[in-house]
């Protein structure tokens, strides 16, 4: 049975960049329940299906602003896929060689690198991270260790010499660990050579992702603040492979594609 006529809905764009999905919404359409509406939409079996909505306002220093609310609808300050998706977005709308985007982690430059059908190639000003010594956790398994990054949002790094086959439940109690009083993005990464790494990644708000483009440039900036890697480094994850080079700041290369449009009734 088709919708009543009458009924409210939202208008949406679905993008991915290396299978971390995002809808992309217009701020006009939020509202009070602007996460209530988040949560149901990204529901994988009762609505669209996301790792989160970027809700899309005006910009005075950019040219647009996006608020990233992950699935569970709590709000994030940033997501570098997310960020590329809105990139991606807009030069659909509009063909142009970069986008300035204001993130709740300052506004960041995309660069256009080019494009084929859908999907878009672009690279990221990311900003100067912030690294702290290396710090173990006790958690429910046992002692873990690894690196806490910041990219204008919180990363704790682990590397291991292989995952496990519970990585999920270790990475979810890094979460919840009390030294996270706001929760944080997890990697758990592999170092395969001084340039390529392999991770997973375990979001905040979400649970395990395909990418992420945060949490490949903390995995990286850790790797290589350890002397386990060099710059660029190339990030392996299900989803794909981004590259992280670190000259002063941080600039994230990866793709994204726009997958469909439609409405979300509400």
């Amino acid at each position: 049975m088709m919708p009543a006529p009458n009924r409210t809905s939202i208008p949406f764009v679905k993008a991915s960049a290396c299978g971390n999905d995002f809808l992309i919404m217009q701020g006009e359409h939020a509202s009070s329940e602007i996460y209530d509406i988040t949560r149901r939409a990204c529901h994988r079996n009762q609505g669209i299906g996301a790792d989160g909505v970027e809700w899309l306002f005006p910009a005075a220093g950019a040219d647009i602003r996006a608020r990233l609310l992950n699935a569970d609808g709590s709000e994030a300050e940033i997501s570098g896929n997310g960020t590329r998706c809105v990139a991606a977005y807009l030069c659909s709308q509009q063909p142009r060689k970069s986008v300035a985007i204001e993130t709740g982690a300052g506004v960041k430059v995309c660069t256009f690198l080019g494009s084929a059908g859908s999907t878009f190639e672009f690279e990221i000003a990311m900003g100067k991270p912030q690294v702290s010594p290396p710090r173990t956790l006790q958690i429910e398994s046992g002692v873990v260790s690894g690196i806490s990054v910041s990219m204008g949002n919180p990363h704790f790094v682990v590397f291991v010499e292989r995952f496990a086959h519970d990585w999920q439940r270790q990475a979810a109690a890094i979460g919840r660990d009390q030294s996270f009083p706001h929760g944080v993005n997890v990697e758990v990464a592999l170092v395969r050579d001084a340039h390529t790494l392999e991770t997973r990644f375990f979001e905040r708000g979400v649970g395990e992702t395909q990418s992420s483009g945060t949490g490949s440039c903390a995995s990286a900036v850790a790797a290589i603040a350890s002397g386990l890697a060099v710059s660029p480094v190339s990030v392996v994850a299900s989803g794909g492979t981004q590259i992280v080079r670190w000259d002063g700041d941080i600039f994230l290369r990866g793709s994204a594609q726009l997958v469909c449009r439609g409405d979300f009734f509400v």
